[in-house]
């Protein structure tokens, strides 16, 4: 039987970009600058994905996950990646009480509202896969019991790019579980000046309060099914997606989970933005941290230095938008 979506009044699309506006600013009094990190992971708590945190350590991943979740109001937990991490100490375990005779669940981290998997990359394949369940599926199935997760759900996993040695890089089918994969990145030399200042006796993220608002998260999420995408700017997006599967320096293009994911966020984009229509700059701007991570570049291509990145570029401005029908 269909689960029955819940209902709930309308909202006005300005009220959006205030609250945008409110969780832009309280973040700001924890990390200086980097406005549009902060914009992607909306587009993805709005969007329903989850976000690939990739970056050399000390850049403020962990801080912006618990900032942005105690902004939203939400619940909050952190799990540290080790090979010794087993799944069930990501999704919970049932124990035997001897003195009542039964087993009692007791639910994992993953039974929050924003989960920080950090240096994902160092926990064994059979670990990282207990998250495909829950970031694809929103549940949990534990001991043949299959458990609903908390929503809204997003997993924001960090993972290191520069230290390679006792990680087990994810494959590609989990890569394709994150809607977006986001370098946080280093700070500009006067937002680094504002940091230290910044930082005193106690940490900013000890005073950082909730943003008050009337609208739930769920509420907002179920307002992106209705932005309208128009026939031309849906066009340019799946000829983009599609010139990532024939393009030749790649032996692996964008899935369509990724043509969804990237329709999904741009609908959010403009929502942030106060609008109800999407144009293609907020295709565009998307492209990369949408649709990079899901790219393989072929091994002769690599060895002359090509990325997915450099690829991806390339693709984003041979791709012409149709201006006279959009």
């Amino acid at each position: 039987m269909a689960v029955q979506q819940p209902t709930f009044p309308p909202i006005e699309l300005g009220h959006v970009a205030q609250w945008a506006a409110a969780i832009h600013q309280n973040i700001a009094n924890v990390i200086v600058g980097k406005r549009d990190v902060t914009d992607l992971l909306l587009v993805a708590l709005l969007s329903g994905g989850h976000v690939l945190l990739e970056d050399v350590p000390g850049t403020g991943k962990t801080m912006l996950a618990r900032a942005m979740a105690i902004s939203l109001g939400l619940d909050f937990k952190r799990v540290q990646c080790t090979p010794d991490l087993l799944p069930n100490d990501i999704t919970g375990v049932s124990i035997y009480h001897q003195a009542t005779g039964e087993f009692q669940f007791r639910p994992g981290p993953i039974f929050t509202n924003v989960l920080l998997a950090d240096e994902i990359n160092r926990a064994t394949p059979r670990t990282q896969s207990a998250l495909l369940e829950a970031m694809q599926e929103h549940t949990a199935t534990i001991d043949g019991v299959t458990h609903p997760l908390p929503q809204p759900l997003i997993v924001l996993a960090t993972q290191n790019p520069v230290e390679f040695e006792g990680t087990f890089p994810l494959p590609e089918a989990q890569l394709d579980r994150f809607l977006m994969q986001v370098a946080v990145g280093y700070p500009a030399l006067n937002e680094e000046a504002q940091m230290l200042r910044a930082i005193g006796s106690r940490h900013p993220i000890e005073e950082l309060q909730a943003v008050p608002n009337e609208v739930s998260i769920l509420q907002l999420q179920l307002l992106i099914d209705n932005i309208y995408v128009s026939d031309q700017v849906l066009d340019y997006l799946l000829r983009l997606v599609t010139a990532t599967r024939q393009h030749g320096e790649l032996t692996l293009g964008a899935s369509p989970r990724a043509s969804l994911a990237l329709y999904r966020a741009s609908q959010a984009v403009a929502a942030l933005a106060g609008r109800n229509f999407v144009v293609p700059d907020d295709v565009k701007r998307l492209a990369m941290p949408v649709l990079r991570h899901r790219l393989v570049v072929r091994p002769e291509s690599a060895l002359r230095g090509r990325t997915t990145q450099d690829v991806l570029e390339a693709i984003v401005a041979a791709t012409a938008v149709d201006v006279a029908t959009t």
